[in-house]
């Protein structure tokens, strides 16, 4: 029965975030494999937790739309595609799939998916509309607002405040505990800072002559790679940030 009703119930949230646009037609088929999964197998608490990502984090991105839509040099904005979806939420439907196997460190994975995932978003939502230049977390030199590797002050305040809510709903629910999980979430994004600024691909416009994140430029001109590998984007950044916020959670209950 539990899992009929999972069922039913990601169905209507991923057809509820299609209407909304915070997902395409393919990540609303993504999020209801993991919605499926979560609450199929991780009950209502485990939906909370997700949540507690899903939710602030569409709201978030919402925030200053006409500010992010000139964000002209970075990757993906807009609605999430099911690469998207699976690069936040498919470690966090595995550790559900494992935890009949190895028990309830694998709710622990789960909510430090969710929390890396939450702070990576929160980073990056607020971070862009935030006053001031944005600095390379390598070099400490300036880098335009947007591009990956950059980090503010509030950035780094957001980051953490969106794991700490992960990690207190988790708390909240006695699905697992906080003090692992508000670490996770910390670890996985500092991560997605650091890989941001190193193996993630950035590329360079020769036409506008600017950094950029995207092949082609907004402008429509092919782009060099610069740095980077060039299949490395930001949806297997995403994916490396939230497997680590899993590893470190385990390691850490």
């Amino acid at each position: 029965m539990q899992a009929l009703i999972g069922i039913a119930f990601a169905i209507v949230v991923a057809y509820a975030a299609y209407r909304a646009h915070a997902l395409t037609i393919s990540g609303a088929m993504a999020a209801f494999i993991i919605g499926a999964i979560t609450f199929g197998v991780g009950g209502w608490q485990a939906a909370l937790v997700l949540f507690a990502f899903f939710l602030p984090s569409t709201i978030l991105s919402r925030v200053g739309k006409r500010r992010k839509r000139e964000l002209v040099d970075i990757g993906k904005q807009g609605a999430r595609d099911a690469w998207q979806v699976a690069a936040n939420g498919g470690v966090a439907a595995l550790a559900l799939i494992l935890a009949p196997i190895f028990g309830s460190v694998m709710y622990a994975a789960f909510a430090g998916v969710f929390a890396a995932a939450s702070a990576d978003t929160w980073g990056t939502e607020i971070g862009t509309l935030a006053r001031g230049t944005p600095r390379s977390l390598l070099t400490l030199k300036p880098i335009a607002a947007g591009l990956s590797g950059g980090v503010t002050w509030q950035g780094t305040a957001a980051e953490c405040a969106g794991a700490l809510l992960v990690a207190a709903v988790a708390s909240a629910v006695h699905f697992a505990p906080f003090f692992p999980v508000a670490v996770a979430g910390v670890a996985g994004a500092f991560l997605d800072s650091a890989l941001g600024a190193t193996a993630q691909s950035l590329r360079y416009c020769p036409s506008c002559q600017r950094e950029c994140e995207t092949d082609p430029h907004a402008c429509g001109t092919p782009t060099v790679l610069r740095r980077g590998f060039a299949w490395f984007e930001n949806d297997a950044v995403n994916f490396a940030a939230t497997a680590c916020g899993a590893l470190v959670a385990v390691l850490l209950v």
